[in-house]
């Protein structure tokens, strides 16, 4: 409803700016202990520094204990970026296990960072200083790490694009009887550490003898996957497909049951608005929800989902948490921007005016059921983000245009024999969803795509072709002889 004249509503004139009156220019108090306030994080909700800790402490504490997912004693892999929300969720996991906490952590966390210099326009020269400076800060954790290139994806097995096998064998206990045996097993061990505390010296996990970098000729593979793709979009999606699927390796070789990653709400508020964009409204709750539990036998939670990036922002100023920035990705000359760029300038816009846009993005988001992007074969499975084939009614939901794929003349000879049907870029669509399909029609020739990708594809291809010419049973009574 529109406000009176007098006060600038309908039909009156622009009136005089009145962005701070009287009344607000004493200074505030905490709503908490009511001293001086440090920072204002929504109107009404003002914060010293010390009450700001707790509430921030405590909003990650109850993100982890209202799940109950990451049961006492599992392995978990926190997946850094170095940027402002992981750097935050570091420091949150530190705290939680130190001898100081009256409340600590039992999980037992190791750290992984994925080095993506190669796609985002840095030399030689600047990818060794911000690996040297990430490995530096995950030193300083005390926490075993994991250093990762983005070329390494170029080596995955084809089966990372298939679900593992959970825990289907074995009954899973409660998260009550799991906390009572892991007290039980403190009590036996003569509580020497009082819980699960940081192991003393830190350690890297690998060949320390590898080479720092990758081979050059690793470099060049991923740039020719990347200056292949057509769009800003299709490469952004590319990113974080490889992205996800190192870090998901990475997880199941050693062992770990559970992957944290570090999406503040207004992350996940982008990317529901970016994937509903994209053709993907039908996984978003698996896709920005707490749990992740597509792959089967690593389970990805995400506890920064309830911060604001104007939280983070203010927790690593005062605290002094150190973080690292990386590049844009590389795009290429007079592009356009990407969904993903054009969703968060606009969203961000739309925050600086109305302050609830974040939030009821978010909220909104909560409310959606994960059930659509659940699968219960492979031939119902999407070949790339694992979730349901959503191609139910094709002709409704006009999906059937998309079947149709241009190949390339790349012999440039109309008399060359077609390529056979598991290597032709048109027999991977039927086994994507509708948004993988928008985005893989984007990813450039065939030859191009990651190995494991394309390794995958054929099985599957071959697999239903071999379920197709499989005579059936004859049904009837007659002996083999008579006619």
């Amino acid at each position: 409803m529109c406000e009176a004249v007098e006060d600038g509503g309908c039909g009156a004139g622009p009136g005089p700016a009145r962005r701070r009156g009287q009344g607000h220019s004493h200074p505030r108090l905490c709503m908490k202990c009511g001293g001086s306030a440090a920072l204002i994080i929504r109107v009404g909700d003002p914060f010293c520094r010390g009450c700001f800790h707790d509430y921030f402490v405590h909003k990650f504490r109850a993100m982890l204990g209202k799940n109950r997912v990451i049961f006492p004693g599992e392995k978990v892999l926190l997946a850094l970026s170095g940027g402002p929300a992981s750097s935050a969720m570091l420091r949150q996991v530190q705290e939680g296990l130190s001898r100081e906490t009256a409340k600590k952590l039992r999980f037992v966390p190791s750290l992984i960072y994925v080095d993506e210099g190669a796609v985002r326009g840095q030399s030689l020269a600047q990818r060794e200083q911000s690996l040297a400076h990430m490995e530096a800060l995950l030193q300083a954790t005390g926490f075993p790490f994991h250093l990762a290139h983005l070329e390494q994806a170029l080596e995955l097995p084809a089966s990372i694009l298939r679900p593992g096998p959970g825990r289907s064998g074995k009954p899973v206990p409660s998260y009550k009887e799991a906390v009572e045996g892991f007290i039980q097993q403190q009590r036996q061990e003569g509580d020497r550490d009082g819980g699960t505390s940081p192991p003393g010296p830190s350690t890297q996990v690998g060949d320390p003898a590898a080479p720092r970098l990758p081979t050059p000729a690793r470099t060049q593979e991923l740039l020719r996957l990347f200056e292949a793709v057509e769009t800003a979009t299709a490469r952004e999606e590319l990113l974080q497909m490889l992205r996800t699927h190192l870090i998901l390796q990475t997880a199941r070789t050693k062992g770990y049951a559970k992957v944290m990653t570090a999406e503040s709400c207004t992350r996940v508020a982008i990317k529901l608005l970016t994937n509903l964009a994209l053709g993907r409204g039908a996984f978003l709750a698996v896709d920005t929800g707490f749990v992740d539990d597509r792959h089967g036998d690593v389970l990805v939670v995400r506890p920064m989902r309830d911060y604001t990036a104007k939280e983070i922002a203010f927790y690593n100023h005062f605290f002094r948490v150190p973080t690292v920035i990386a590049p844009p990705l590389r795009t290429k000359r007079r592009e356009k921007p990407s969904i993903h760029r054009l969703i968060e300038r606009f969203l961000l816009g739309l925050q600086e005016d109305y302050p609830a846009t974040i939030s009821t993005v978010y909220r909104t988001g909560e409310k959606l059921s994960p059930a659509p992007a659940k699968a219960s074969s492979e031939s119902e499975r999407c070949l790339l983000c694992l979730c349901a084939l959503d191609i139910a009614g094709e002709e409704e939901l006009a999906l059937e245009p998309t079947l149709i794929m241009e190949e390339p003349e790349e012999n440039g000879c109309c008399q060359d024999p077609p390529a056979a049907p598991a290597e032709s870029k048109a027999a991977f669509i039927p086994l994507l969803c509708y948004g993988c399909r928008l985005t893989f029609k984007e990813l450039g020739p065939l030859a191009t795509l990651p190995p494991y990708v394309r390794a995958e594809a054929q099985r599957r291809i071959r697999s239903t072709e071999t379920e197709q010419q499989t005579p059936e049973v004859p049904q009837d009574d007659e002996e083999p002889g008579k006619s």
